[in-house]
């Protein structure tokens, strides 16, 4: 029998894609797209009807909102190889069912059924179920409401896991099939590498020349608890034993028991915090995925690249090394923007902790390892090298002796390892013996290999050994990256105090620029003593330093300059850290400045600044020392709030452009740092969408992008799920820098087309956003921001200084709008750009945009994205 909890769920796939383009809402036009793929109007609907009904008032607004029927659920495919999602969503939802009545009582459970059977009309049109849903919903009891929100959250996350086991089910069917390489997999890529003419030899090279980082970020998104999420794995574990077609059904059986075990714990689990997280929780959340997820699956990833390689072009592939091209980076603790317990010491803590997690799980694996490799040397010999390196070891870990029983000395590869073992732990207690370098213990690892290579163990442990150097060559001794932020407001305060300069935040960029300059020629000292502040500014250079000489080169990353806004915002960080003598073995200061450009003003002059900066003698000469590579980020966040999505993409764009010529004239690489979320109107999408879309040269062999919130569950928390996305980013960024996607020709027309729709959108975002006095108002009225303000997933302030829409922080901005279902960040502007180039352009060309223009295509489908999830009535 079918349960009434999913009802009429079955049959319904969580993410269909909506067959229609246009929507029309009770009378009233929302923002519309046109069907680009046909090149005509749609009968009887307005493109791009932006307003919100009612126009510009909050009472208007309110009242006909109150009317607005939601789209229906009509005319939705839903494809065939997803009907067995189907059937779990079917099967889980009626152990949700079963949870709920026994956890909550028949009471709770009925309330749910009705609410959801309510919900369901209201979605289909009908208005009596409209209203009494409304009528349901009005004057529960507070206790009430939190069960009733918990019960959906339950079936929504179980959904969710549902929906992540499905995608690993249809990779291992693409995986089965060999005559039907998955898109955006590894297979596809290489046989179109090799269709362009690439040699085997010359893609190896490519891939060495390859860079993806990803960069975990907290942000108040994500409010998921680690025994949670340790909790869905388990879960996830379980569903995804369910694939294997030899499960008996006493076995299928024991497995729902457990989900519903796993299920009926986390309802009794406290869903978040009670107390605000500090930096150390949003620490340990991230390092979760990077140890518990990523670290497991890191030798995976290069083993299917071996694989795929192999079956593209043979079994002589099979001989070649792959290099690493997997890099980790983090914020948490290191972004010190608007955040004030973020400072030195938390950079020192969070690097400590990075090298305590990644060498304590070397530790375990070269144990793992001592106890694998049993060879006996009366069995089989082993190298030279090899023996005359446990002698020296006898002496520099003396306290291995003591861990090895008397019994392994004629076990020559657990003796070893067992030193290995020692010297880590020496390591993680920083006491004599340790490893200084992380080159060390690869040195020592190598001469294992070499010894199993050279000695009949190729199929006696080398092929664990060889994982355990693949991890230890991507983590290194420091396991992730940490990049160090602060707002450029913060360094020009204490550089003109330091200067003994009183009007210096009134000088103009140009004055502050030739005044910064002189003083870092002249190797000016601070006038006078020292404040807080700048006491404090000083020690983080001081941390930065300490931590490269503790945990290694790459402990920690940039230093980003949050709302840069001109030159002298990047030398004001030189002239920093040149008073805080942090410096490298030559003398040149240490330290890779990336400015961060958000704001419309600084993205309308991101090319000229870049061209200004590289231009200077001292500038020119502080990157040379650091390699010739430049690195920039870019903002979605702070951008979308100022000017809506399309004037800010545009925006974007155009900025990267421009510093890819300014680099390019002067012979300097340019990294673009691109700083998004996982929401569209923060940037998010996949990552083929995010390379193809970005001007010539923008992306070429280094693809680094921050990964926040419920990005980083969603693409990191499975492991088949983690590999899914490196081989995504693999597959564009292999192509990309190949010039295996289309070369882009833009059409005159289209740019200024472009330009035209982005200018038509940013008038009317910023009329309504910005200018409507009445417009606040409405947002705190139908958005729950106040609670947000209120809740306890986040360490950092949602508000900057000051009051209103401008002070608030474009992540909690965004999520507020989402909690309520409008989603306006994600479209709110774009159909009066649409009207406009339609008015004065003509469909056709429209259309033609979309055909050609990647960066369109991705545009445009981004926001039809957002508009299927926007439901204005909610």
């Amino acid at each position: 029998m079918q349960s009434p909890w999913f009802g009429s769920g079955r049959g319904r796939h969580p993410r269909a894609r909506v067959a229609s383009r246009t929507y029309h809402r009770g009378g009233y036009p929302t923002i519309c797209l046109p069907p680009l793929r046909y090149g005509r109007r749609a009968p009887g609907v307005r493109w791009g009807c932006t307003t919100l009904p009612g126009g510009n008032t909050y009472s208007a607004a309110a009242g006909l909102l109150a009317s607005a029927p939601a789209m229906a659920r009509k005319g939705i495919f839903f494809p065939l190889k997803d009907a067995a999602l189907r059937d779990d969503v079917h099967d889980l939802g009626e152990l949700v069912g079963l949870v709920l009545k026994e956890q909550g009582g028949e009471a709770l459970y009925e309330s749910v059924e009705g609410d959801r059977r309510a919900a369901i009309g209201r979605r289909q049109g009908i208005a009596e179920d409209a209203v009494r849903l409304a009528v349901r919903t009005q004057g529960r009891e507070p206790r009430e409401a939190r069960e009733l929100i918990r019960a959906f959250s339950a079936f929504f996350q179980i959904v969710n896991l549902a929906e992540k086991v499905h995608r690993v089910r249809r990779r291992r069917q693409y995986m089965n099939d060999s005559s039907t390489p998955q898109p955006g997999g590894l297979d596809e890529c290489f046989a179109r590498l090799k269709a362009r003419g690439m040699t085997l030899e010359q893609v190896v090279e490519l891939l060495g020349r390859l860079s993806i980082e990803p960069v975990f970020t907290a942000h108040p998104t994500e409010s998921t608890r680690r025994t949670l999420l340790r909790q869905q794995q388990r879960i996830a574990r379980l569903l995804t034993s369910r694939l294997d077609p030899s499960q008996t059904p006493g076995e299928r059986r024991t497995t729902i028991e457990r989900v519903r075990t796993e299920l009926t714990t986390g309802w009794q689990t406290a869903g978040s915090s009670r107390d605000r997280l500090s930096v150390a929780d949003e620490r340990e959340h991230v390092l979760f995925f990077l140890v518990e997820v990523i670290y497991e699956v890191i030798p995976a990833f290069y083993e299917e690249i071996e694989a795929a390689l192999v079956n593209v072009y043979g079994e002589g592939a099979a001989e070649q090394h792959v290099p690493e091209m997997l890099h980790f980076g983090s914020w948490v603790g290191g972004d010190m923007d608007g955040h004030p317990d973020v400072h030195a010491k938390t950079i020192r803590e969070s690097c400590a902790r990075h090298q305590q997690l990644i060498v304590n799980r070397y530790f375990l694996e070269a144990q793992m390892l001592a106890e694998r490799l049993s060879q006996s040397g009366n069995r089989v010999d082993v190298s030279q090298e090899l023996v005359g390196r446990i002698e020296h070891y006898r002496s520099v870990v003396p306290d291995a002796r003591t861990t090895t029983p008397a019994s392994h000395d004629r076990m020559p590869y657990r003796v070893f390892l067992g030193q290995v073992a020692e010297r880590l732990r020496a390591t993680y207690e920083g006491r004599s013996g340790h490893y200084e370098r992380v080159e060390q213990l690869i040195d020592d690892l190598e001469i294992v290999v070499r010894s199993l290579g050279g000695h009949r163990g190729e199929y006696a442990g080398l092929f664990h050994v060889r994982r355990m150097l693949r991890r230890v060559r991507t983590f290194r001794f420091h396991l992730a990256t940490l990049d160090v932020r602060q707002n450029a407001e913060v360094h020009r305060e204490i550089v003109g105090k330091a200067l003994g300069e009183p009007g210096w935040p009134g000088w103009t960029p140009e004055e502050r620029r030739l005044r910064l300059l002189a003083a870092l020629q002249q190797d000016e000292s601070p006038v006078g003593g020292l404040d807080a502040a700048a006491k404090r500014a000083l020690w983080v250079f001081e941390a930065m330093e300490f931590c490269d000489h503790r945990y290694g080169r790459g402990a920690v990353g940039s230093y980003v300059v949050s709302m840069a806004g001109d030159v002298d915002d990047v030398l004001s960080v030189l002239l920093l850290a040149q008073w805080a003598g942090y410096t490298d073995a030559t003398g040149a200061l240490a330290v890779d400045v990336a400015p961060l450009f958000e704001s419309v003003p600084a993205l309308e002059n991101a090319g000229t600044i870049v061209a200004r900066l590289l231009a200077d003698p001292i500038y020119r000469a502080h990157v040379a020392a650091r390699g010739n590579r430049q690195i920039v980020m870019i903002g979605y966040s702070d951008g979308n709030k100022s000017a809506g999505i399309a004037a800010s993409r545009w925006l974007l764009r155009n900025a990267q452009a421009a510093m890819v010529e300014a680099c390019d004239a002067a012979g300097i690489e340019l990294v673009v740092f691109h700083g998004r979320g996982g929401a569209i109107s923060l940037g998010g999408g996949r990552t083929h969408t995010l390379v193809r879309s970005v001007p010539p040269g923008a992306i070429r062999n280094r693809l680094r992008v921050t990964e926040q919130g419920e990005s980083i569950n969603e693409r990191f928390g499975l492991r088949p799920i983690a590999l899914r996305t490196f081989e995504q980013s693999v597959h564009a960024l292999a192509l990309n820098a190949a010039g295996g996607y289309a070369r882009e020709r833009l059409d005159p027309r289209w740019t200024e087309a472009m330009q035209c729709l982005a200018d038509a959108s940013l008038r009317r975002y910023r009329a309504l956003v910005h200018d409507d006095p009445t417009f606040l108002e409405y947002f705190q009225a139908v958005t729950p921001v106040d609670v947000i303000e209120r809740m306890q997933i986040g360490s950092r302030p949602v508000t900057r200084v000051g009051s209103g829409i401008d002070a608030l922080r474009a992540i909690p901005w965004m999520y507020a709008w989402s909690q309520s279902r409008h989603m306006l960040p994600g479209w709110f502007g774009a159909g009066a750009g649409l009207v406009e180039v339609v008015d004065r352009y003509g469909a056709a060309l429209l259309g033609e945009m979309y055909a050609h223009w990647p960066f369109v295509e991705t545009l445009l489908d981004g926001i039809e994205i957002v508009l299927a999830k926007t439901d204005l009535h909610i």
